[in-house]
């Protein structure tokens, strides 16, 4: 842990003070670097907050660990979602951004990742952008989330987050009041160019 408390590696980048922050979250062996430029397409002027995943996988960084493929260990994604919601709490206290609007923004683990914070600790997100996102916890708590907003893009032929999966957590969020944008596109686990721009003006909204 770094003397600010900031127990994950990560970058930050100040924006626009008007704009939302975005915690972007990367996908399996990704990192902040080349997370940060799905932050700058969807919202090119917003804060930037982009930690690293702290389990590796043969090396490539995750944010939770797995069985297998689309196998989730549902334990270590509750116990993961604790700890990333306790490095936001600290990343809004060390970089002043206490009263600022925060928007989750991911891709595949990333994006899992997000949606089980939504789910689980919508005290510290309420907001998500979710590119290729699957259910992560097979029975979640309740917890109310009227006022949560959530925006997914998901492909129609995409393996490693096959529709049954996407729809249970569109249906997950929606039973709960969660207020849900859905964008299909015919391709498989992939962010399209469509999407990112349907994703930013959702933002705007």
């Amino acid at each position: 842990m770094t003397s600010n408390g900031l127990f994950l590696r990560h970058a930050f980048a100040e924006g626009d003070p008007g704009s939302p922050v975005l915690l972007l979250l990367h996908g399996t062996g990704g990192g902040p670097e080349d997370i940060a430029v799905l932050g700058q397409r969807i919202a090119p002027s917003a804060p930037l907050l982009a930690p690293a995943g702290p389990v590796s996988e043969n090396g490539a960084a995750r944010w939770f660990r797995r069985h297998a493929e689309g196998v989730f260990d549902e334990a270590d994604v509750r116990e993961r979602t604790e700890e990333l919601a306790e490095f936001v709490h600290r990343a809004r206290e060390h970089y002043g951004l206490t009263d600022r609007r925060i928007v989750a923004a991911g891709f595949s683990n990333g994006a899992n990742i997000a949606a089980a914070m939504t789910l689980l600790r919508p005290d510290v997100l309420s907001e998500a952008v979710l590119f290729a996102a699957m259910l992560p916890v097979s029975d979640p708590p309740w917890h109310e989330l009227t006022g949560s907003r959530v925006w997914m893009s998901n492909g129609e032929r995409d393996p490693m987050a096959p529709l049954p999966a996407v729809e249970r957590l569109t249906e997950t969020f929606r039973e709960r009041g969660a207020e849900v944008t859905a964008h299909r596109h015919r391709g498989g686990h992939e962010i399209t160019g469509e999407a990112l721009e349907r994703a930013a003006a959702w933002l705007n909204t």
